[in-house]
């Protein structure tokens, strides 16, 4: 979506929250380039929301949000949520603070410990890593419709990617893997996240990528 003064930045496109951010201290010491994951997103994505629709707003704030959990080492300098009070949590469990996201990943806290993965044993970096060579084109993320909302918003959403790379020991399948899942976001009147609460099936996520035999070691 192209600027629009009637909108805040934080729900406009992803690029153009990039674009105007200054003084960010960026966890990779410089800000994201999402062109690779950005041409396969474009190919692959279902869905194409109408411009300025409460679809495409809530699309544009969960995508800056997850920019910024990724990337933004200072929650204070998140434009996405209302700082000190956000809270996330997955199926019901634990809520975590955007401190938490940061020191921890998404990825730990999203999918905690099983057989297919130990987040006590990961941390930010090596969690990014791992899934980042499993999807090397991205695992990509989009909303599918807001069910209700605002201030309560409730939304439908898949997120995906192909399989081209090792899992831990695991070969990978080369075939599509994907979430389908529910969340719940409280937002404020500026459209700012007071808290997110996701819902969906880790353990079908990672058997799909645990299918394969190890390699032998």
């Amino acid at each position: 979506m192209s600027e629009d003064q009637n909108l805040p930045l934080w729900v406009q496109d992803r690029e153009e929250v990039i674009n105007k951010a200054d003084e960010i201290q960026w966890r990779y010491g410089d800000r994201p380039d999402y062109s690779h994951t950005n041409r396969y997103l474009e190919k692959e994505r279902k869905f194409n929301h109408a411009e300025k629709s409460l679809n495409q707003i809530a699309h544009n704030l969960v995508k800056t949000f997850e920019m910024e959990a990724t990337f933004k080492t200072n929650p204070q300098q998140w434009l996405s949520v209302v700082e000190g009070k956000f809270r996330m949590s997955t199926n019901g469990g634990k809520e975590y603070t955007a401190e938490d996201i940061v020191e921890q990943g998404t990825y730990n806290l999203f999918l905690g410990d099983s057989d297919q993965y130990s987040s006590s044993n990961e941390t930010f970096e090596s969690s990014y890593n791992l899934f980042h060579a499993a999807f090397p084109d991205g695992f990509h993320w989009e909303l599918i419709e807001v069910v209700a909302g605002p201030p309560n918003v409730v939304f439908k959403w898949r997120h995906w990617g192909t399989f081209k790379g090792n899992y831990q020991t695991h070969q990978p399948t080369g075939e599509a893997v994907e979430i389908v899942g529910l969340s719940l976001a409280k937002v404020t009147e500026e459209l700012k996240l007071e808290s997110v609460e996701h819902y969906f099936d880790t353990h079908q996520f990672l058997m799909k990528l645990t299918s394969r035999m190890p390699n032998p070691m």
